[in-house]
């Protein structure tokens, strides 16, 4: 079921930040009292191969996010001292060195349950056993969100687990939901930041694809 047009769920989970302090971080709670939007992607675990190219690709992005009043944060299900070594780890030996958002540690996966990522691709209960059993690897796949000042989900996206993500896309998604929040237009295939959008008509769209 998607969540955008809802709101985030109002739930505070363990993080990491790259000094090593582990704190509450609610990501509902940060929008709206930071008057910020958020990006906030999981990845599946850390030490893996996919997931640092990203977590890079966000970190060297992170000025237009910021410049485009966004704060960034990563989040997979890791432990926060599973995050702390990965973030000390340097990134040619394939860790996270460098990287300054920070990591949610949802252990107890009451955030990515709520949210709906997680790789459970079956739930059975074992007769012989008397235990509810989980086949897959209960991790979350490559989810992204982008939630706005107020705590609106305006985007979601959930890729499989082998699937990196284009981050200059979620900049571009940023500027539309910007422009129409600023602007009471609406953006067309392909908009990015300076090209013309249009208003909700009939007659704007029947000109807008004349041009």
């Amino acid at each position: 079921m998607s969540l955008v047009g809802k709101k985030f769920p109002n739930i505070s989970v363990d993080a990491m930040n790259e000094m090593g302090d582990t704190f509450k971080l609610n990501v509902l709670e940060e929008a709206k009292k930071n008057n910020k939007k958020v990006l906030l992607f999981w990845y599946p675990k850390d030490f893996t191969f996919v997931c640092p190219t990203e977590i890079h690709s966000f970190q060297e992005a992170l000025s237009k996010f910021e410049d485009r009043n966004t704060m960034v944060i990563g989040a997979s299900c890791d432990t926060p001292e599973v995050h702390f070594a990965w973030l000390n780890t340097p990134k040619d030996n394939g860790g996270i060195e460098g990287i300054t958002y920070p990591l949610l540690a949802d252990t107890n996966r009451n955030l990515s349950n709520a949210l709906g990522i997680l790789d459970i691709t079956n739930e059975r209960y074992d007769e012989e056993t008397g235990l509810l059993m989980v086949d897959g690897d209960n991790v979350t796949y490559r989810a992204t969100y982008l939630i706005d000042e107020e705590g609106k989900i305006f985007h979601e996206s959930v890729n499989d687990m082998p699937l990196g993500r284009n981050v200059n896309e979620f900049v571009r998604l940023i500027d539309a939901y910007t422009h129409v929040q600023q602007k009471g237009e609406v953006c067309p295939a392909n908009w990015e930041e300076g090209k013309d959008a249009m208003k909700a008509t009939r007659e704007a769209v029947a000109t807008y694809l004349r041009n």
